[in-house]
């Protein structure tokens, strides 16, 4: 098994160190999964949806140099577990770095070493080393590393302005643990908290919705029918909070009383966060 990246320039720099921080703060420890075409953040054990999970695939058109070598032929991919917040020390380094270069090497332990490249104000150059202790996952539990497969959502809705969104879901947070989210497929959107002394309610409209054949969602669908999910507050705010990535498509998919999803798509970056019904 072989897999070196090189990242260069100030954009992919700071894509990587976002990407990295955003998988810091929704996860203690979690799995690099290394593709020929990319390299993919999933959660780490066999939880399912039972819990709030994220999955973050990082193509190859942000990397200036990216080689592999997988298992075998057959089965050319890489799974490692490692601290999700070791990474984004490292990749925080490389903050005006001129390069960041990602290595699976063997020092006594499988490691992902990260090398880091600086150049002072004086043009010198130097370079800083992290050594990542990584754990090799086997192939019997590599099924568990992959995101879900799901029938088409019931609805699917451009989601509105985020900070907006993260004041309404923090101020919801303070007065209770528990948010119900609805939307239907005409651009609108609810959000509502109820507690025995007080009872918010948010309404968003003109929101749009991606084409319908493009989330599967069936042509048939009353698009005025609103379909709901009730989900963890705290969960919800921690993904507002917690993305650092400048999306250029922002989505919200709801399976009616199962499961949130929220999609976050940037260039070569695309990020999912499932949250399941309560």
């Amino acid at each position: 098994m072989k897999f070196r990246a090189k990242i260069t320039g100030k954009g992919c720099l700071e894509l990587f160190i976002h990407v990295s921080g955003t998988v810091a703060r929704l996860a203690k420890v979690c799995v690099l999964r290394v593709c020929p075409d990319s390299l993919c953040f999933g959660p780490a054990g066999s939880g399912g949806l039972r819990e709030a999970r994220l999955w973050c695939e990082v193509r190859q058109g942000a990397f200036q140099q990216f080689r592999m070598e997988g298992v075998s032929e057959d089965l050319n991919e890489i799974h490692l577990e490692l601290t999700a917040e070791h990474l984004s020390r490292a990749a925080r380094s490389a903050a005006g770095a001129s390069s960041l270069k990602l290595q699976l090497t063997h020092k006594r332990r499988p490691c992902l070493t990260v090398a880091v490249e600086l150049v002072s104000s004086l043009g010198r150059a130097r370079s800083v080393v992290h050594d990542l202790p990584v754990r090799v996952l086997p192939r019997g539990v590599w099924r568990d590393c992959l995101p879900p497969s799901l029938r088409a959502a019931d609805a699917s809705i451009c989601l509105p302005r985020w900070r907006t969104l993260r004041s309404i879901v923090e101020r919801m947070a303070n007065v209770g643990d528990h948010v119900l989210v609805e939307a239907n497929l005409s651009g609108r959107m609810t959000l509502s908290i109820e507690t025995e002394v007080v009872s918010i309610h948010s309404y968003f409209k003109n929101l749009g919705n991606p084409p319908k054949s493009a989330v599967g969602v069936p042509q048939h669908r009353d698009l005025e029918s609103m379909v709901q999910v009730r989900v963890d507050n705290r969960k919800l705010l921690q993904f507002l909070e917690g993305q650092q990535i400048h999306p250029t498509t922002a989505l919200c998919n709801i399976w009616d009383n199962a499961l949130l999803q929220l999609v976050l798509v940037q260039e070569d970056v695309s990020l999912q966060y499932f949250i399941p019904a309560l």
